[in-house]
C-alpha cells in the first residue's frame, strides 16, 4: 500500500496554516527588539531577553513532536497542536503590545513563543506524514514559500500602518507606538484562520493507514529494530562530565572571574541542566523504567541517524546568525547606520521601520528562492544547493559593516533571503527521507534543538563578544554571525544524502523529484 500522491492544491492547503505560523513569528522576530527597547531595555540585556524564544523550543518541540507521534482523536495527529496552539499564539499576539513593563514583555514572549512552537512543530512532521518521498521536497519548499510571503507581510506591517494608513510609529516614553498594536492585532487574526483553513480542508491518515504506508516502505525496519541504545552507565559517565563541567564554569561566571559577562550564566546553567537530565536518565534506565517519553528523547538524541548527525552541525552553525539578526538588527542599524540609540527620536523610528522593511526583503527573496532552489537542486544535488544558499548568506550578512548608507542594506538582503529559504526547506527534506516515520515527530523534535542550542549560545556570548572585542558596536553581531554561516556552508559538504545511503538506484529519481 502506497502513500497517494497529492495534487497541487492539497499540498496548497496542507501547508497553508503555515502562513498564519510565520506570520505571528515574522512578528515576534522583527519587534520585540524594538517593544523590549521601548520598555527600557539596553543591548547587553537584549539578548538575554531574547533567549526565551530559542528555549521555549528546546523544549516544547520534543515534547510537542513526542505526544503528536502518539496522538489520535476526533481531529487527527497532528492537527489538534495546529488549533490549540493557533489559538494560544493568537491571544499572545493581542496581549503582547500592551505590555506595561519589560518584564511582563518578557514574560508574554516566552507564552507566546511556546504557543507558536506547539503549532509550527507538527507542521513540519505534517509533510513527512501525508507525503510520499517524492513530494516531500515539494512540500516542504512550499512552506518556504507561505513563510516567506507571511515574513513579507508581517515584518513590513508597522511600516505599512504608519505609511499607508497613518497610523503613528511614535509614542512617548515605554509606550509601544500604534503602528506596532495595530500590526499585532492582525497577526493574531490571520494567525488562527489560516491555521483554521489547514485543520478544515486537510484530512490526516489514521494510524492504520500510517503503518501500512510504513510497512509498505519497508526502509528503516532493520534499522529500527537494532538501534542501539544507551546504557546507565554511559548515561552516568556523561552526567557527571557535563554536570562538573557546567557547575565549575558557573562557579566562575558567578565570582566575575576575569569580569565575565553575566549572560554567560545562561550558555554554563545548560551544560549543568545537560549533565542533570543524563544522570535522571541513568536511574531510569538503571531501573528499567526507560518507555517514557523522556528516556526515549534522551536515548534517540545520543542514537540519532548518521545523516541526521552530520546535519545538525550545519543547522547550529546556520541558525546562530539568524538569533544574531533577530536579536541585534534593530539596535546594530539605528545605531551603526542612524547615528541614534535614543527610542523616542524620529531618526531611530526611521530605522526600526527601515529594520522592518529589510526583514521584509530577505523575505521577498525567500518566496522566489523557494522556486529557485529546486531548480539548484536538479543542476546540482541537495547538498550543494544548499551550500551555495549559505555562502549568500554568511557574505550578505558580513556585508552589513561595510554598506554605510541603510538605502543600499537591501542588496544583502537577497542573499539572506536565499539563505533562510534553504534552510526551512532543504534540511528537512534530507531529514525526512532519514528518519523512521513513526518516530518522526520526534525527530524532527530532537532535531529543532540543532536550531536553539545556536540561539541559546548566541544569547549567551554575544553581548560579551561585542563589548569586550568591537567596542560595544552591535553592527558587529552580524559580521560574526555572518562568519558562522560561512562554517555551516562548509559543513554542508559532509552530509550524505539518504538516498544515497539507502537506495542508491533512487538517487537521480529522487533529486528530480526535488
Amino acid at each position: 500500500m502506497q502513500k497517494p500522491t497529492l495534487s497541487f492544491w492539497q499540498i496548497w492547503n496542507m501547508c497553508f496554516g503555515f502562513f498564519g505560523i510565520q506570520f505571528g513569528f515574522a512578528l515576534q522576530n522583527s519587534n520585540v527588539s524594538r517593544i523590549f527597547q521601548t520598555l527600557g531595555a539596553d543591548y547587553s540585556s537584549m539578548t538575554i531577553l531574547w533567549v526565551a524564544a530559542p528555549l521555549t523550543g528546546l523544549f516544547v518541540q520534543p515534547i510537542i513532536g513526542y505526544m503528536s507521534d502518539k496522538t489520535w482523536g476526533r481531529l487527527g495527529r497532528r492537527r489538534p497542536y495546529f488549533l490549540y496552539g493557533a489559538i494560544l499564539a493568537s491571544l499572545s499576539l493581542f496581549i503582547m503590545p500592551h505590555s506595561p513593563t519589560l518584564w511582563i514583555a518578557a514574560g508574554m514572549l516566552w507564552i507566546m513563543d511556546a504557543s507558536i512552537n506547539v503549532s509550527m512543530e507538527p507542521a513540519r512532521a505534517f509533510v513527512g506524514d501525508m507525503l510520499p518521498r517524492k513530494q516531500r521536497g515539494m512540500g516542504y519548499a512550499m512552506q518556504s514559500f507561505f513563510i516567506g510571503v507571511a515574513s513579507v507581510v508581517a515584518s513590513a506591517l508597522p511600516w505599512m500602518m504608519s505609511n499607508w494608513f497613518d497610523i503613528s510609529n511614535t509614542a512617548e516614553a515605554g509606550v509601544i507606538p500604534d503602528s506596532v498594536r495595530f500590526s499585532f492585532y492582525a497577526g493574531g487574526a490571520l494567525f488562527l484562520l489560516a491555521v483554521l483553513w489547514t485543520v478544515y480542508s486537510t484530512k490526516e491518515y489514521s494510524p492504520e493507514e500510517l503503518e501500512a504506508f510504513e510497512k509498505a516502505e519497508n526502509e528503516f525496519s532493520e534499522q529500527e529494530d537494532h538501534q542501539p541504545s544507551r546504557s546507565a552507565g554511559q548515561f552516568f559517565r556523561g552526567g557527571i562530565i557535563w554536570g562538573l563541567v557546567g557547575l565549575a564554569a558557573t562557579v566562575l561566571v558567578a565570582l566575575n572571574i576575569e569580569q565575565l559577562d553575566k549572560n554567560l550564566m545562561l550558555l554554563t546553567c545548560g551544560l549543568l541542566v545537560f549533565g542533570i537530565f543524563q544522570l535522571i536518565a541513568g536511574l531510569l534506565e538503571k531501573k528499567g523504567n526507560n518507555s517514557n517519553g523522556f528516556s526515549l528523547v534522551m536515548v534517540d538524541l545520543f542514537n540519532m541517524p548518521a545523516t541526521m548527525k552530520k546535519l545538525a552541525a550545519v543547522q547550529f552553525f546556520s541558525w546562530f546568525p539568524f538569533f544574531a539578526w533577530w536579536s541585534s538588527a534593530t539596535p546594530a542599524i539605528t545605531s551603526f547606520h542612524y547615528g541614534t540609540s535614543d527610542v523616542t527620536s524620529a531618526a531611530f523610528n526611521e530605522g526600526a521601520d527601515w529594520v522592518g522593511i529589510l526583514m521584509a526583503a530577505y523575505n521577498v527573496s525567500a518566496v522566489f528562492a523557494a522556486v529557485a532552489i529546486p531548480l539548484l537542486v536538479r543542476l546540482f544535488n541537495l547538498k550543494t544547493a544548499h551550500m551555495i544558499n549559505l555562502f549568500l548568506g554568511g557574505t550578505g550578512f558580513i556585508s552589513f559593516v561595510l554598506i554605510k548608507d541603510p538605502t543600499y542594506l537591501i542588496a544583502p538582503m537577497i542573499g539572506v533571503g536565499f539563505a533562510w529559504a534553504s534552510i526551512l526547506s532543504l534540511p528537512y527534506a534530507l531529514l525526512s527521507n532519514g528518519v523512521p516515520a513513526k518516530k518522526m515527530g520526534l525527530f524532527m523534535g530532537i532535531f529543532n534543538f540543532f536550531i536553539v542550542l545556536p540561539q541559546i549560545l548566541a544569547a549567551s556570548i554575544l553581548g560579551f563578544l561585542v563589548n569586550k572585542f568591537f567596542a560595544g558596536e552591535t553592527i558587529y553581531a552580524l559580521v560574526i554571525g555572518g562568519a558562522s554561516m560561512l562554517i555551516a556552508g562548509v559543513l554542508t559538504l559532509r552530509v550524505t544524502e539518504p538516498e544515497q545511503e539507502i537506495q542508491p538506484q533512487k538517487k537521480t529519481e529522487a533529486l528530480t523529484s526535488h
